[in-house]
């Protein structure tokens, strides 16, 4: 037995007891007569004495040779601090050593395991075993564990069947690339990695499983940013015989368990906007309802005057930012530049101060008098001392940046506060979406998504019109799950196929198995997936993921602690009868 306490576990009740403890070295104190080391393990922190006066001398001496991030195994006696630490669950006690064992000693770390470090990301990254020792890292991972744990608890009370789907299938157009794998006993043939269970799911209703859910990687290769990894999990869900409002009801009510369950905060019923209410009010279909500043459309009072990049535009659109007109003019340049930065794109912007006064002072104001400037304000329902900014252009571009531009304002105002939740359903998304590339439209969720009710015969006249049994939920400006009503009839499943651009024999090829399926009786059925590692950053206060995945990839897309994805050797590659060719 390396152990009968874990170190967070002792405290004055334990007074006297003879005890066996082991951990890493976090910190020594050598006094000389006197050594105190705090022994760390996953549960918290015993301080460990070695005294002249009452320890033997050659256990003393092995103390002396200890360091940091040793392993080791103790036995001694609780005995009371004399200098206690209430900030530390143990900090009552420590205990007197009678035995030392050195189990594995320790170079020093490349960077302090401690709360607060001296190691940037990528060192830390590298040396990821030792940062998962840091408090900060070890609790994240924990937090996942919890939530994950009240997800499986909540679905199965539900009557939901976690079921495991193949991570070997073939490719299927996701909306992303692949992550291939070549078959040795088939040559020249490849497997896919999953971007998601979708087609099993839907089998899995057809196979009357009735109510379907899975924690489960999914992997998609395409560009990275902070909140994507190529490899990620997400929270998998299917329900036969099912509406919309059934699928919305039902992970409404798990989105508020988790809610009350992990962070303690009880919510109403979700407030829902259509796709293009949002676009329209916010510029972007995952709007962070937590703060106002709504955009107002500003075409019908700035495009009577003569300022012609307003006249020009198709939509004047602008935000009240509240207390903007405390604003040095070196603050609003700083605003004009950021929106001009090439992440954003804007060509420039258009302020308007508020006065306490309820006068205005605007950088155009040559061409707008004091009443025109007033319906901007009721516009945007700008109030005395606020900044009014104004961004113009095209309808796809103009909205996106002052997206941008509300978003970056709010966190430089304290808008954004973790500890607030604002649950939101965005509804009613388009079906299709128009791709200038391939000059065809593309589905905006899947293939497999339904059109509303009645509207199918819409995509003969009028494909950008159609809308979607297709819905997404929205976390505090990020999308945390998504789903729709999916197509159950072959014959209209195969007239989709047809709208998206596929021959015959091309659906047949990537989705016979799917379409025989349908033949055999399919229940009507729809769903949704969470992303995990997004759900779990938020709840913990986070919009980082990184933080929240044990082993995560960088922005390359690498694993920078064990060096992959690296060559393969040529034995590997001649089994798999494959050759490399890189393009120059």
């Amino acid at each position: 037995m390396y152990r009968t306490h874990d170190n967070g576990a002792l405290s004055l009740e334990e007074l006297g007891q003879k005890v066996v403890l082991s951990g890493w070295i976090q910190k020594i104190r050598d006094k000389g007569f006197m050594i105190w080391v705090d022994l760390r393990d996953r549960y918290g922190i015993t301080q460990l004495i070695f005294d002249a006066e009452r320890t033997d001398p050659k256990t003393m001496e092995l103390a002396k040779k200890l360091g940091r991030e040793f392993v080791i195994q103790v036995h001694g006696t609780v005995i009371e601090r004399e200098s206690k630490n209430p900030n530390m669950p143990t900090g009552a006690i420590e205990i007197l050593v009678s035995e030392l064992i050195l189990l594995n000693s320790a170079l020093t770390p490349p960077f302090t395991i401690e709360d607060q470090t001296d190691g940037g990301e990528d060192l830390r990254m590298k040396y990821r075993y030792l940062d998962i020792r840091r408090k900060p890292v070890r609790e994240n991972l924990m937090f996942r564990h919890r939530v994950s744990m009240a997800v499986r608890n909540y679905l199965s009370a539900q009557n939901f069947i976690e079921v495991e789907t193949p991570y070997l299938i073939k490719s299927t157009p996701e909306g992303a690339r692949d992550f291939v794998v070549p078959s040795r006993m088939n040559p020249g043939q490849f497997y896919a990695l999953p971007q998601s269970p979708q087609t099993f799911k839907q089998l899995l209703m057809v196979g009357g499983m009735d109510r379907y859910f899975q924690i489960v990687k999914c992997f998609r290769d395409e560009d990275l940013r902070a909140d994507r990894q190529p490899e990620f999990t997400q929270i998998d869900c299917e329900m036969a015989f099912v509406t919309q409002e059934d699928v919305l009801n039902a992970f409404e009510g798990l989105t508020r368990h988790l809610l009350s369950e992990i962070v303690g905060v009880n919510v109403g019923a979700f407030p829902r906007m259509t796709y293009d209410q949002a676009m329209e009010r916010y510029g972007n279909d995952k709007p962070d309802i937590r703060f106002g500043m709504e955009f107002g459309n500003l075409n019908h009072c700035t495009q009577h005057r003569d300022f012609g990049v307003f006249n020009s535009a198709e939509l004047v659109v602008g935000i009240a930012v509240p207390g903007g007109n405390a604003y040095s003019r070196k603050e609003i340049d700083q605003l004009i530049d950021w929106v001009k930065r090439p992440q954003i794109g804007a060509l420039g912007m258009v302020y308007c101060r508020v006065g306490q006064d309820g006068s205005f002072k605007s950088s155009v104001d040559k061409f707008y008098t004091q009443e025109d400037l007033a319906l901007w304000a009721e516009a945007t329902s700008a109030q005395p001392g606020d900044l009014i900014c104004v961004l113009s252009g095209p309808k796809d571009k103009v909205r996106p940046q002052l997206s941008a531009l509300r978003m970056e304002l709010a966190q430089k105002l304290g808008l954004r506060r973790p500890d607030e939740f604002a649950p939101l359903w965005v509804i009613d998304f388009p079906l299709l979406e128009w791709d200038e590339e391939t000059q065809r439209y593309h589905a905006m969720h899947h293939p497999f998504t339904s059109p509303k009710p009645g509207q199918m015969a819409l995509l003969e006249t009028d494909p950008a019109a159609v809308k979607a049994n297709a819905y997404d939920l929205v976390l505090n400006g990020n999308e945390i799950g998504g789903g729709s009503i999916r197509i159950h009839d072959k014959g209209i499943q195969s007239k989709m196929f047809d709208y998206l651009g596929f021959t015959p024999e091309e659906a047949k090829a990537q989705f016979g198995f799917l379409l025989d399926a349908f033949q055999y009786g399919a229940p009507p059925h729809g769903g949704i997936a969470f992303g995990l590692d997004r759900l779990v950053a938020i709840l913990g206060g986070q919009e980082t993921i990184r933080d929240f995945i044990a082993f995560p990839k960088n922005n390359s897309g690498r694993d920078v602690m064990i060096d992959a994805p690296a060559p393969i050797d040529q034995g590997q590659l001649n089994e798999l009868n494959l050759s490399i060719a890189l393009k120059p």
